[in-house]
């Protein structure tokens, strides 16, 4: 069977799921559970002879010779029983839960699933299958999937302009379901970048990457996602760690940090008042290695990807608006990131490409550097790709052909060759456009909150965007809003507006 086949089939029990209740979500998380383990079931066979650990009760074939409510039982039992496993297969069955409680349809995916034989289909199959089932459960807003999932043009470019290395560490502290490294992996085993020999391809597959993911469900989707893109081994490490990333320095440095750490800017923990009642109450991480303490989530992970860097190391980072203009903790920060590391670029990002509603975001591409008397960062190269664009998730979702540009101006091949579209008289609509560490270190509360460009849909009224464009970006901004005074409430201890 071919691939779009496959996809097909795969799809086809999604929709028929959809019926009995089952989200996007859930049947992908049966999909893991199965495919893992019928996979798991091929390599132990010839010629790869490989023993994992699974009991004969529980095996592949223990679910393929049961239909009905046996089935069902049993599958229930063998959730419960492989959770508690070593290894990966612990790892991709903890917490496990059956979520087809209509035996027949149980049945009919284990006999799908039964019908392929995975480990003989290529890594870009199966991946595809994967990635499809992924950006379906992102788009599906009930579940707040989406929050895990980085567009997929966007990661590509943040790769295509670090340009990782063979033989080098890459790490993600947010992995959410591990789209980071699948582009680092297509990017580093691509052909037309490197010809790989044997020793860098086994650093490739085992050691190149490292990440943290603490939600479950979201963790187990990213090791799967990985396995099934040729990363790491079935009987192998588990490369991604349950542990909150932000408790603790592990002392493991990096050559390269890619990540898009999660939306909310307050760290909370529920406790328990004098009076027995529950309530929520900002969490702050004490480290001797932060510059500043805060309970602010993401001025946390600046910190933390700062310090998760080699002396040489290379970030890109996905952040809120609000790292480069909050006061107090957030000017610390920008002024020792400037001091500490080389911050050479910031790509300003258009609302809509996220599937989490009122998201303004950049990317900060920093380099890390030996300690320095004087500023590591010289200048700051901005790119505006936000001022009258218009992007939507269904109708104009981002494309890398939409950030081609934004490469182009880069320049990662040599950034000491680039040059500004902007000038102040031949063109002053060019959307690159540099700042002297002079010019940034002299603003109110060392903002990096800079724009040069005129909305022209304040003053333009012929060429106004089409009107579901200007309906979502209407939504966008008061989602953006609602946001803001959010964390307003948050921070004088006022219940949060629905």
């Amino acid at each position: 069977m071919n691939t779009s086949a496959i996809v097909a089939k795969v799809w086809s029990y999604c929709h028929a799921l959809r019926d009995d209740g089952v989200g996007y979500g859930d049947y992908l998380e049966q999909l893991t559970y199965m495919i893992f383990l019928k996979m798991a079931d091929e390599y132990s066979q010839p010629p790869h002879n490989k023993k994992l650990g699974i009991p004969d009760a529980y095996n592949w074939n223990s679910l393929t010779s049961k239909s009905g409510s046996e089935l069902e039982t049993h599958y229930n039992t063998l959730l419960r029983k492989l959770s508690t496993a070593a290894g990966i297969l612990g790892q991709i069955f903890v917490k496990s839960q059956n979520k087809i409680q209509n035996p027949a349809m149980l049945y009919k995916i284990v006999n799908m699933i039964d019908g392929e034989k995975w480990t003989v289909l290529g890594a870009d199959v199966k991946g595809d299958i994967y990635e499809g089932l992924l950006e379906k459960n992102a788009e599906d807003t009930k579940s707040g999937a989406g929050q895990y999932f980085t567009p997929r043009a966007l990661i590509a470019t943040m790769v295509e302009c670090v340009r990782p290395q063979p033989g080098k560490s890459i790490a993600d502290p947010a992995a959410g379901t591990g789209g980071f490294f699948l582009a680092a992996y297509d990017f580093l085993s691509n052909p037309n970048n490197y010809n790989l020999d044997k020793d860098q391809k086994k650093f490739l597959k085992f050691n190149t990457f490292t990440g943290n993911e603490i939600v479950p469900g979201t963790r187990r989707l990213c090791l799967m996602n990985m396995f099934l893109h040729n990363i790491g081994d079935i009987d192998g490490d588990v490369p991604v760690s349950a542990n909150d990333a932000l408790i603790a320095d592990d002392g493991k440095r990096f050559d390269y940090v890619l990540a898009n750490p999660p939306f909310g800017k307050k760290s909370t923990t529920t406790i328990t008042n004098a009076e027995g009642e529950e309530e929520k109450e900002d969490f702050v991480y004490n480290r001797q290695d932060f510059w500043t303490t805060t309970s602010n989530k993401q001025l946390n992970f600046v910190q933390h990807i700062r310090t998760l860097l080699k002396s040489t190391g290379q970030a890109a980072i996905v952040l809120p608006d609000n790292v480069l203009f909050e006061g107090g903790a957030g000017e610390k920060v920008r002024q020792e990131l400037l001091k500490n590391t080389e911050l050479h670029t910031i790509l300003r990002l258009p609302t809509g490409i996220f599937y989490a509603n009122g998201v303004k975001a950049n990317v900060l591409f920093f380099d890390n550097h030996p300690a320095s008397k004087d500023p590591w960062t010289k200048e700051i190269w901005i790119y505006d790709y936000r001022t009258n664009i218009h992007h939507t998730l269904k109708k104009k979702p981002l494309t890398i052909a939409d950030l081609q540009d934004f490469i182009t101006c880069y320049n990662p091949q040599n950034r000491a060759e680039r040059q500004e579209t902007w000038h102040p008289e031949t063109n002053p609509e060019g959307r690159w456009r540099k700042y002297a560490y002079s010019d940034i270190i002299t603003r109110d509360k060392t903002s990096l909150d800079i724009f040069w460009l005129k909305d022209k849909s304040l003053a333009d009224l012929e060429n106004l965007p089409e009107p579901d464009e200007l309906a979502a970006e209407i939504i966008e901004n008061l989602e953006a809003g609602l946001n803001s005074f959010r964390d307003v409430l948050a921070a004088l201890g006022t219940s949060s507006v629905g």
